[in-house]
């Protein structure tokens, strides 16, 4: 048997700290977090979308910092704090960038939603108050072919105005889609 062969067929097993839970979890050694995440752990909110890194559906924070799981071997993050999309949700009661986003109709076919929220959960805990252009910025890595990106934008600054216990919301008129004549 070759090195390369001994790789793909060697079975690691670590401890993952996934949404403050401790899991141990035996994976091949080529295996990727996003990988183990879905098919180990069954935490499918983390989406697989083109598995190259570009397009930012597989986003999950890494103690505390932005990572695309498509591209992290799961050996390099044990030990490590791993929060994905499933780990906001406290019992019944959402996180204000999930109220935002359903109330809000931020999301459209929903695919991107996970990676998206997980990106401005980091960009909100480093900058509470980010401007429309910080929220652009920080979202660029991730694609939507659904949206103008002008809902997502404005959910995140409503979830940025709850965290900060402001009673901000969007306009009427943008909230329900409608130009004019908003009753």
């Amino acid at each position: 048997m070759n090195k390369k062969q001994k790789i793909l067929e060697e079975i690691i097993t670590k401890r993952l700290i996934i949404n403050d839970q401790s899991h141990s979890v035996a994976f091949p050694a080529h295996h990727t977090l996003l990988e183990v995440l879905r098919e180990k752990c069954g935490l499918t909110g983390t989406k697989h979308g083109c598995e190259l890194g570009e397009c930012g559906a597989c986003s999950v924070l890494v103690d505390g910092v932005p990572i695309l799981s498509c591209l992290r071997l799961t050996a390099e993050v044990g030990d490590k704090s791993i929060e994905t999309v499933e780990g906001l949700q406290d019992g019944n009661e959402l996180h204000p960038l999930q109220v935002a986003f359903a109330d809000f109709g931020a999301a459209q076919c929903g695919y991107c939603t996970p990676g998206i929220i997980m990106i401005a959960l980091a960009l909100l805990r480093r900058n509470p108050d980010p401007t429309e252009d910080e929220i652009y910025e920080a979202l660029s890595g991730n694609l939507c072919r659904c949206t103008g990106y002008n809902r997502i934008v404005t959910a995140v600054q409503w979830a940025a105005a709850m965290i900060r216990g402001e009673d901000w919301r969007p306009a009427t008129e943008e909230f329900l889609g409608c130009n004019s004549g908003c009753d």
